[in-house]
């Protein structure tokens, strides 16, 4: 039986280069859930289409044929027959992909996709990231963790990750974001047994240790029981 560990957190926390530089190290595989979403959003626009549509867009999810690797240091992410990697990182499918995430059948259909992707990996555990992993997706993994910074950070980290961006419009638009999403799920509050990693006063490397204490903690609780 493969684990999960559960990683949530809101945009720009991080989330994504810590869970996979986690993964990498304890040689775990790496799920990017949103990678997920980005992928659908990908495809309601191939097809000429709006996310802004509920319909259209579960119209869409029917004919959606998804393949996520799951290797750290090499992911893929295809629909059909397209490598679609680099141009679902396009700003047209980022303002796209809160519609279908926001689609409630849309997220049950691709929760239970992910479950059936991390137990036929064959792997001994994959980093699953996302926004409601530890609720939702994997609300019994050994080890979930809410990852999160104070919205000022977060700003200024996507701001460096997009290079050349205006700080005040990536704040801007990582707080609509966080304003649409949060209508689907709290990924601003950890639940009961969830543990949180608060990044705002961490560097990179220190926050990847951080995660790597919880989960060898709570390898330790459950292996004593």
């Amino acid at each position: 039986m493969t684990d999960i560990i559960a990683i949530d957190g809101p945009a720009g926390s991080g989330k994504s280069s810590v869970s996979k530089a986690v993964a990498r190290q304890a040689g775990y595989g790496y799920l990017d859930t949103g990678a997920a979403y980005r992928a659908l959003a990908w495809h309601v626009l191939d097809q000429a289409a709006s996310t802004d549509d509920a319909a259209v867009v579960l119209q869409a999810l029917d004919s959606f044929v998804l393949r996520l690797g799951l290797d750290p240091d090499n992911q893929t992410v295809t629909v059909g027959d397209t490598d679609v990697t680099e141009q679902i990182r396009q700003p047209r499918v980022s303002a796209a992909v809160s519609g279908v995430a926001r689609v409630a059948e849309v997220r049950e259909r691709m929760n239970t996709m992910f479950r059936q992707l991390v137990a036929a990996s064959g792997l001994r555990a994959v980093v699953v990231e996302g926004r409601d992993i530890t609720t939702v997706v994997a609300p019994d993994a050994p080890v979930r963790v809410l990852l999160t910074a104070a919205p000022e950070v977060r700003a200024a980290r996507r701001a460096r990750e997009l290079h050349g961006e205006d700080a005040a419009a990536v704040a801007e638009a990582l707080h609509r974001r966080d304003a649409a999403d949060s209508t689907v799920v709290d990924f601003l509050t950890a639940a009961p047994g969830v543990d949180v990693v608060d990044s705002t006063e961490l560097d990179f490397e220190q926050t990847i240790a951080a995660v790597r204490a919880v989960i060898d903690r709570r390898g330790a609780e459950n292996e004593h029981g």
